[in-house]
Formats: C-alpha cells, structure tokens, sequence
C-alpha cells in the first residue's frame, strides 16, 4: 500500500487557494439540468415499445443507456473532450509540437470508457469535430495527427469508425479552437454481461484500474493554475517533464480490460468511469450501502502538482480529480485477485482497494480520513 498523498495546502491563505469553482465550473448549477433532463427523457421510452423494444430502466442515470433489443442489448453515450484540446493549443505555440493524436485518444476514451462500465462490448465511434471556422482546418499536420491518432484509438478498442460531423461553427466556437466529441454504441451480448449493480452487495470487493494522469477532467482547474505559474505549461515538474506535457498524457482505453475480464469469466456486479466529480463517482448506484477504501493508488504526479500549486487539501482533491484511479470494478470478493490479474495483463495497474459493505450511502477513504455522504454526488 502506497502512503497518502501530502494533504496539507500550499498556502494557508484562502486567498491563494484555487477550487474547481473558481474555474469556472460548478457542478451545483450543472448538475439539475442533467436531472432535469434526464426526466423528461424516461418519459420517451414508451417510443420504444411501438418498435417491440424495450428500455433497460436502471440504465437510466448510469455512464450509459441500454435498450432491450430481445436476443441481446444495445448500449449508446456521446462524450465531449471539455477543455483540453485548449492545452494543446497552447502547447503547440510554445513548442511547436502537434499532440492531436493524443487528444484524439481522449476524445474516444470519455465515450468508450463510459459506455463499458454497463458490460457492453463498443462497436462504432462516431465523430464530432467543430471548429470555430474554416480555417482551423487549413493546418494539415494538425488535421492528420487527429485523423491518425482517432484511428489508432478505434483499433485499441476493436470499434468501427462510422463517420461523423465537421462543422465550421464561427461565432458559436471560438476562432481557432476546436470541439471534440464522440458518440459510441456497443452491445450487450449475452446479456448475463450487463452490470447494472443488479447483483452489487455488501461483501463484493471493490478493484480500481490505474490513471495515466489528470485524463480529460479537472482541466478549467488545471488551465487556471497554469496562469499561476511564472513559467506557466512550461514549467518543470520534479520529473524535468513539463506541466503542459504531462497534462497532455492521453487517458488510458480501459475497454481491453472490461473484454478481457468477461472472456475470463468475470462478470463485475457494477462499474464506474471515474471522471467529473472524482471519487464521488463510486457513489454512483442508488442502493443504500457503504463503499470503504482500504488501499491508495499512487498519485500521478502532474495531480500531486496541481493539489499543491492549488492549495487543495485531500478532500477538494479527491472530489476533483480520478487522483490515479481512472476506473472502478466491483466485483465478487473471490474474484477481486483474479481481476487484478487479468487488468495487469493488459498492461493496466490495478489494486485491491477497499470493499462494499452494508450502513448508509456513503464514501469512507480510510487512509484519508475522508467521507463522502450520499448527498455529495447528484446525478438523478
């Protein structure tokens, strides 16, 4: 077990502390729409019923939405990048190199990686790239390392590439600038793969899959630290990396693991994307029980930088950012070792972290201290 990460602030100052808030972004305002919406939506799925389907209702709130097509299931979600393609932008001014290869590869991860979590198996990625006008397509080296790296991704994953929209959107996306998206569809077959939390129980251990870094969220908090910075992106970290570099580390495809759990007979009993509102996210099903962290992943360390450049203690941390856990798995406590294995074999760290156990919702990180409560993490 690795030890805690340094807690403790930068700054004792209030002043000099930087929250996800102070960036722009507060989840308190987001997130009713997302509730909002996500009413209105379960009031269409009677639509399906005319076409002899059938929506899969515990679906409804989850990182992906699952239709019963009757023989096996058919799962859907769009992801957008966010904010990061804006790192690489500045990057490529104050050092010339092209990383839309990478963030291609980001792109496709915020999509597959939450379409997996319900058990399905991804087929087709479909592309949304919209620049904020003509000319950000006139730079062919950009374009082709988009292509490229977009297509490497898709072959990572074992997805068709469909298609997809490029429009030129001036006035609407900023001049110069680019907004990625991406749609996935896979299927559930057989259907015994779906991982709703049907079977998710105290008892049932809790395995979390290594980040490669910040991933694509946390990045308005991690741009506003940059401006921060004397030396801004450009500044070294103890590694001699720099910020900006390790910022633009692509975030890791965990589909190659979900695949290879199932064809080693590992069924998980539920799964969570670990992304906006970070740790919180293993609150993510509605049951009433405890989720306790035994064991810490290392921090990557552009995340060890920014919670301490920011002055975040743990909590803020840990509510922010994935802090080296890109993925959970829960899972059966007899099969918790064996799918450590089987995530290792792909090439992904991953530890036994802690276990499902029976009392009120909440989140305890043991190491930490920390507790998240039910009413930390909205999403219904």
């Amino acid at each position: 077990m690795t030890g805690p990460p340094d807690s403790s602030p930068h700054s004792s100052s209030p002043a000099d502390r930087l929250s996800y808030e102070q960036a722009g972004v507060r989840y308190d305002s987001i997130d009713p729409l997302k509730v909002a919406a996500q009413r209105a939506a379960a009031s269409t799925a009677h639509h399906l019923v005319a076409l002899g389907f059938s929506e899969v209702v515990a679906s409804r709130g989850e990182s992906a939405y699952v239709v019963d097509v009757g023989p096996f299931c058919i799962a859907s979600i769009v992801e957008c990048l966010g904010s990061k393609a804006l790192v690489a932008d500045e990057m490529h001014d104050l050092t010339g190199k092209d990383y839309y290869a990478g963030i291609a590869q980001d792109t496709i991860a915020m999509a597959i990686n939450d379409l997996i979590t319900v058990g399905a198996t991804p087929l087709i990625v479909q592309a949304y790239w919209a620049a904020g006008g003509s000319a950000w397509f006139d730079d062919a080296g950009r374009c082709a390392a988009l292509v490229e790296g977009w297509k490497r991704a898709c072959d990572i994953c074992g997805v068709a590439w469909g298609g997809g929209e490029t429009p030129a959107l001036a006035g609407i996306v900023e001049a110069g600038r680019i907004d990625l998206a991406a749609s996935c569809t896979g299927i559930v077959s057989p259907k015994r793969r779906l991982s709703l939390g049907d079977a998710l129980g105290p008892g049932d251990a809790i395995v979390l899959l290594g980040s490669s870094g910040i991933h694509a969220n946390g990045l308005s908090l991690a741009r506003k630290l940059a401006e921060r910075l004397p030396r801004g992106y450009l500044t070294p970290l103890a590694s001699g990396t720099s910020y900006g570099e390790a910022l633009l580390t692509p975030t890791l495809l965990y589909s190659q693991v979900t695949e290879a759990l199932f064809a080693a007979g590992i069924v998980p009993h539920y799964c969570a994307n670990i992304t906006g509102h970070g740790w919180r996210k293993l609150l993510r099903h509605p049951a009433a029980q405890g989720y306790r962290i035994h064991t810490l992943p290392p921090v990557p360390e552009v995340l060890q930088f920014i919670q301490h450049q920011a002055g975040q203690d743990a909590r803020a941390a840990y509510s922010t950012f994935n802090m080296g856990a890109g993925f959970a798995l829960f899972v059966a406590a007899d099969a918790a070792k064996r799918a450590v294995a089987v995530a290792q074999a792909q090439g992904v760290t991953a530890w036994l972290a802690g276990e499902v156990v029976t009392g009120a919702k909440r989140l305890f990180i043991e190491p930490l201290g920390i507790e998240f409560a039910a009413d930390t993490l909205q999403l219904r």
